[in-house]
């Protein structure tokens, strides 16, 4: 696909200034959207991953930062405050032109699939989705999940105390659930860190995480 540009923007939200940090394939098919997680920036590593891999197959990559991040402060605001600013931003994002899947890990996971229908989005790209609050099962999270009204894929580590892949509900065609695609990350934990004693390496997950989500994405262009 020839080679890849990398660039800063900036947008102002009501909740402040964010920043986007695009990784432009040549010639696009999708535009990958990603937010960060509530505990860090675009700096995770299965962030990064997909940022170096996904352009080279057709796909650009926004890395997007919330304001409260490009603010330097520590602590995340409110679900609604994170939802406004992503809403502000999503016009630089579809103004580029292809298709636009959302996506994101653990809090910018959520905050995709709870916007994902309004803003029109392809997809939705759900990394380390916070399914709970560690040891809190019964406080579920799924119905975000649920009725992003978009197809989507959840990539979960199966160490993820914030929701291991075997908690996942399945949807309730009745109900209208949409259906999801769901990949397991073998001893992966929230952030998709493996042990030392593990069969398999951080990198070989890293591999997987980009493996499956481009192939993901690969359906989606043919759909």
């Amino acid at each position: 696909m020839g080679r890849v540009t990398t660039d800063t923007q900036t947008v102002d939200t009501p909740a402040g200034e964010a920043r986007i940090t695009w990784h432009r394939a040549r010639r696009p098919r999708l535009v990958l959207a990603l937010g960060h997680g509530a505990g860090g920036g675009i700096e995770a590593r299965d962030l990064a991953a997909l940022a170096g891999a996904l352009p080279a197959l057709g796909v650009t990559v926004a890395l997007v930062e919330q304001p409260w991040r490009v603010a330097g402060r520590k602590v995340a605001p409110a679900p609604k405050t994170l939802d406004t600013g992503w809403r502000a931003l999503w016009p630089a994002l579809a103004g580029s032109g292809p298709p636009v899947v959302a996506g994101g890990r653990s809090a910018g996971a959520r905050v995709a699939c709870r916007t994902a229908r309004e803003l029109g989005a392809r997809a939705v790209l759900a990394l380390s989705f916070p399914l709970h609050p560690p040891g809190r099962p019964e406080k579920s999270r799924s119905a975000e999940l649920l009725t992003a009204g978009v197809p989507a894929l959840v990539v979960q580590g199966g160490n993820d105390p914030f929701g291991r892949p075997a908690e996942f509900p399945a949807p309730d065609a009745a109900s209208g659930d949409m259906p999801y695609e769901l990949v397991e990350v073998p001893y992966g934990d929230h952030g998709f860190a493996v042990p030392k004693r593990a069969p398999s390496t951080g990198d070989e997950a890293l591999e997987l995480i980009t493996r499956s989500v481009a192939a993901w994405l690969g359906g989606l262009r043919e759909c």
